[in-house]
């Protein structure tokens, strides 16, 4: 951050405003820079003390879910409900592996599918995906695009790398501003090997743009910035927001997208499992004295994520204990869903479904249940 102030920042503001104007932009910057800085050696000081201090604890953790996501179940049934998913996702990954490499094993199989690398240039890639994504909402009749707005794509500023990718996209009060879908390179500091691991592979890239684009975070917050309701326009909750996007991607391959290709499949899985081991990494961290080794060996053991990813995600987990709201979120819509078609089936259920989930905005998804079938309870299984 504060190299991002120091060094990038001023280009972004050059010419802006009167002299007056610009000298005191330029005192403002360098103090937001000096306090940055400063933090930063203060944070590198706490290395000498430092230690796994980080849980939330059971308690806190369930209270957390109550007041954010009104989810009231007990951990030990969210844990358990969390590793069905888990291995249902093995078992089809197993099967897709299977039926791309016969005679090979999992690991050998998803070497395959990983050696189809999108280049260095994931950026491009992601870029020429997107149409491509959007004719295939359109041409299955999923959603509703409500909007004329397209989603730009580059890379990650430096100061916004801790993820591979996500979106920026600008609020309801906003005009004129573009959302853009950001990618982050690998991290100099990796080794060479880990570098080359953490390049995306085509499926792999291919579901993270439908996570973060078509039809997921981007199509969502189409939905939500439109919303007659001036709540839903400003929150959305982080459950609804990436329980949808990850809920897309199921979803896509469900209705067909690379369906020929079994590799399409390994990358969907791929990413299912990333979401899992993040769920119960989070419940294992904050509730149950998981360490932070124990978190990345779940990521390379149990979701087939490479040593640079794993380091990544395991490292998230202790500042950020909701990331299990994408598995989270995902299991309470996929529930849903099965509930409202049940009761609402014929001809374009479907669409219509996705149509009223989304103009709710992002509220707590047990309200959305409420809402469209009577009941509060969110169904585990």
């Amino acid at each position: 951050m504060a190299k991002f102030c120091a060094q990038e920042v001023p280009a972004l503001f050059a010419g802006a405003g009167d002299a007056a104007a610009r000298e005191a932009f330029e005192r403002e910057n360098a103090r937001a820079a000096a306090a940055c800085a400063e933090l930063a050696t203060w944070f590198e000081a706490q290395r000498a003390t430092a230690g796994e201090r980080f849980a939330l604890g059971p308690d806190l953790f369930a209270e957390m879910l109550r007041r954010t996501e009104l989810v009231d179940a007990p951990l030990d049934e969210l844990e358990a409900r969390g590793r069905r998913d888990l291995e249902r996702n093995v078992a089809a990954l197993r099967a897709a592996c299977a039926e791309l490499a016969p005679g090979r094993s999992v690991e050998e199989a998803i070497a395959l599918v990983r050696s189809r690398t999108t280049t260095a240039d994931p950026v491009a890639a992601a870029r020429a995906q997107l149409p491509d994504l959007e004719r295939f909402l359109i041409a299955k009749d999923l959603v509703t695009i409500p909007g004329a707005e397209r989603a730009e794509v580059a890379e990650a500023p430096p100061h916004k790398r801790w993820n591979f990718a996500y979106i920026e996209i600008p609020g309801p009060y906003e005009r004129g501003v573009p959302s853009t879908y950001c990618i982050s390179p690998p991290d100099p500091s990796w080794s060479e090997k880990e570098r080359a691991e953490y390049l995306p592979f085509e499926s792999d890239l291919l579901f993270t743009s439908v996570h973060e684009v078509w039809p997921g975070h981007f199509l969502q917050y189409l939905h939500s910035n439109r919303s007659r309701s001036p709540w839903a326009r400003v929150f959305v909750g982080y459950a609804f927001a990436e329980g949808w996007a990850h809920y897309a991607e199921e979803m896509m391959w469900d209705q067909g997208l690379g369906r020929d290709d079994p590799a399409i499949h390994v990358g969907q899985l791929l990413n299912a499992l990333l979401r899992n081991a993040r769920y119960l990494s989070a419940i294992g961290l904050h509730a149950r004295g998981m360490s932070v080794a124990e978190s990345e060996r779940l990521f390379v053991g149990s979701a087939f994520q490479d040593a640079g990813t794993a380091r990544q995600q395991a490292a998230r987990g202790t500042f950020d204990p909701g990331y299990l709201a994408y598995t989270l979120g995902k299991l309470l819509i996929l529930d849903l869903r099965e509930d409202w078609l049940a009761a609402n089936p014929g001809p374009g259920a479907l669409r219509a479904f996705h149509d009223r989930l989304l103009s709710y905005g992002g509220p707590p998804i047990p309200l959305v249940r409420e809402e469209l079938l009577g009941t509060q309870a969110a169904r585990a299984r």
